[in-house]
């Protein structure tokens, strides 16, 4: 049989894990891909001496300086997170594919105004807020997209392309940051001029590419389109519409398209149905995992990492630049090793579980040797010698990103993009993503005090934050790897503590009468028997 890097447990043939799927994973993932080089270069390219000197920064004092990064960089995230929260009504409208091309265009226009500020601090600003629109809107619909037209076997992986973009469009706005300081001299425009014009690339590469891309099959089910559903889903599968996998498939999007449609929905229902039993505890998990992402000290190291390599002692732009670099390798390692081995070997609950007991253990030690060694001050007062304890700081900042890209960051996008119910999924997805960029413009706005206030506190609190998630993970969030989306409801019908008791004990998740009339509600021909291990087996007309 042999090593693979797919969901065991599965019906999915062979045939179904194709190049066409990994292709249009890619191609919707140059929104990560642009959403990681935005978020990451702004960084560096503030600590620039061109971008210093034409902005007016020269002489400004530290506080004033503080106050403008965070207004730089938090921009970006309001505009994220309004651009997730009010886009679903347009998906489900015009569908996963358009909505994926217009958040291009609109990145684009942004990043052109950033590009062609010319020292005008307010048209960076409105630019990273537009641009941020546009980000928002795809980091909502294309893990949706890409969660619709996948097999479940291979989800997880598909999903994990667009954080492998992501992290490594990250690592690339690092590199050139340092690359435009090395080549490029600080007298000229250029030096901050190119690292912004370079997010143009990957945005472009995004209209273009969704041109050649389908339309999710689920979304055209739901407006009765089975036909060009079936169509669509031939193509994608590489079998014919008589296979029985086929057939299987476009029977269980048929019965939840017919039984749960939003056709059917008020916005009103819809909204009502997010506390329903079975749901709302899928929107309590989904709101968790993503606020919580940006709690695991990866994201302040991303938004401000040549101040955080400062406070360990690394003078100098271009050193704490080519220190920034590496960070951004370590946390595309990690985010790949998460796509490759993690998510459908390991699991999306062990993952949590180990990636926030690991996580942890470095930002403790970076907390321990800022508070002893004080390398800031020390640095400052002109000595740069640093001992092995110094050296193993560095160590922990690219393990601490490495662990956590290899699960917190990657886990929590995959989970929320496959867990909800189809008549309502973009409006859950759409509050879960606005919820992470609230998430990011926190820490976005409070890093530079937390910086210059706690010090080695600030360390200690993610530390702290991350063993308290990986506590709740335990406890409180079940396995879906290899379920299909048409199966969650059942899942997570039970109380959660039920249910991961059940999968750490490899016991039958059993569905009595009472919720099995539930499910009946909601899928009047399907009735589910039991789960098994996170597999939930679905069998149509038979009694519990």
């Amino acid at each position: 049989m042999g090593w693979n890097t797919h969901a065991n447990g599965t019906q999915d043939p062979p045939e179904v894990r194709n190049w066409r799927i990994h292709m249009i994973a890619l191609v919707a993932s140059m929104s990560a891909l642009a959403m990681g080089y935005d978020t990451a270069v702004i960084g560096g390219t503030m600590a620039l001496n061109s971008f210093i000197r034409d902005f007016g920064w020269a002489n400004v004092s530290k506080t004033t300086r503080d106050t403008i990064q965070a207004n730089i960089v938090s921009t970006f995230q309001a505009g994220c997170f309004f651009g997730a929260l009010l886009t679903f009504p347009i998906a489900e409208k015009i569908g996963r594919r358009r909505t994926v091309m217009i958040a291009g265009v609109v990145f684009l226009l942004g990043g052109t105004l950033m590009t062609a500020a010319q020292g005008n601090l307010n048209l960076i600003y409105v630019g990273r807020a537009v641009a941020g629109l546009g980000i928002g809107a795809s980091s909502l619909t294309v893990p949706v997209y890409i969660a619709e037209v996948a097999p479940p076997s291979i989800r997880g992986r598909l999903i994990g392309i667009f954080e492998i973009a992501s992290q490594g469009g990250g690592m690339l706005g690092f590199w050139i940051n340092y690359a435009t300081d090395q080549t490029i001299s600080g007298n000229s425009k250029a030096q901050w001029i190119i690292p912004l014009a370079l997010q143009l690339f990957p945005g472009i590469m995004l209209v273009l590419g969704m041109f050649w891309c389908p339309e999710s099959p689920r979304w055209l089910a739901r407006g009765d389109n089975f036909d060009a559903a079936e169509t669509i889903l031939v193509a994608l599968r590489g079998l014919p519409s008589s296979h029985p996998y086929i057939q299987h498939e476009m029977g269980e999007i048929r019965v939840q398209v017919e039984e749960r449609s939003t056709n059917r929905l008020s916005k009103a229902a819809q909204f009502k149905k997010l506390f329903q039993k079975g749901t709302r505890n899928r929107m309590g998990i989904g709101l968790a995992l993503m606020f919580l992402q940006s709690f695991t000290g990866v994201n302040i190291i991303t938004y401000y990492a040549p101040r955080i390599f400062e406070t360990l002692g690394v003078s100098g732009t271009s050193l704490k630049l080519f220190s920034t670099g590496f960070y951004g390798i370590a946390k595309t390692l990690g985010m790949i090793t998460f796509t490759v081995l993690v998510v459908e070997k390991v699991g999306r609950r062990k993952a949590l579980i180990w990636g926030a007991g690991l996580g942890c253990i470095p930002m403790w030690y970076i907390g321990g040797y800022v508070m002893r060694a004080d390398p800031a001050a020390a640095a400052a007062r002109g000595d740069v010698t640093r001992d092995g304890w110094g050296y193993l700081s560095m160590v922990a900042v690219y393990l601490n990103a490495f662990i956590i890209c290899a699960s917190w960051q990657g886990v929590s996008w995959t989970y929320t993009s496959e867990i909800f119910p189809l008549d309502i999924r973009m409006m859950c997805v759409s509050l879960t993503t606005a919820d992470t960029w609230l998430g990011s413009f926190i820490i976005a706005r409070s890093t530079p005090y937390m910086i210059s206030d706690l010090g080695y506190g600030a360390y200690f609190f993610f530390a702290t934050i991350l063993l308290c998630m990986g506590i709740w993970s335990f406890l409180f969030v079940p396995e879906t790897k290899g379920v299909t989306l048409e199966e969650m409801d059942a899942l997570f019908l039970k109380p959660m503590h039920q249910v991961v008791w059940a999968q750490i004990r490899k016991k039958p998740i059993l569905i009595d009468e009472a919720e099995a009339e539930k499910i009946k509600d909601m899928r009047h021909d399907s009735i589910v028997r039991e789960a098994s291990f996170g597999h939930v087996e679905v069998t149509p007309n038979k009694e519990v």
